[in-house]
């Protein structure tokens, strides 16, 4: 028959927080061992898409993580993909030409 297993833990319930996985010591015990939750990539504010050169952490983790590997080193950086700043910059560009183009045309 099965040994049984009790969480080690006071968390009592099979929440997502209190996921465990059975687990044979050298001794030849089962017991449980806690897993942490799957983590997400960040993702661009805009589209949506996960960033690229960033790690996937859990937020506490971040915490404890270098500058450097949080961001990545343009504009936006860490916040928003290359699509998206490359759109931005773009759309800042054509509305600043639209305004010099209606001032021309109100000179004239």
């Amino acid at each position: 028959m099965a040994q049984r297993l009790t969480y080690r833990r006071r968390l009592s319930y099979n929440t997502r927080s209190n996921r465990v996985k059975v687990v044979k010591t050298p001794g030849g015990k089962l017991v449980y061992q806690y897993q942490k939750k799957p983590v997400k990539a960040p993702r661009c504010g805009d589209c949506g898409v996960a960033l690229q050169g960033l790690k996937a952490l859990r937020p506490r983790e971040y915490s404890q993580v270098s500058k450097v590997q949080k961001n990545v080193s343009r504009a936006y950086g860490g916040s928003r993909c290359s699509h998206c700043v490359r759109s931005r910059i773009v759309r800042a560009f054509l509305v600043e030409e639209q305004k010099i183009v209606k001032k021309v045309l109100k000179s004239q």
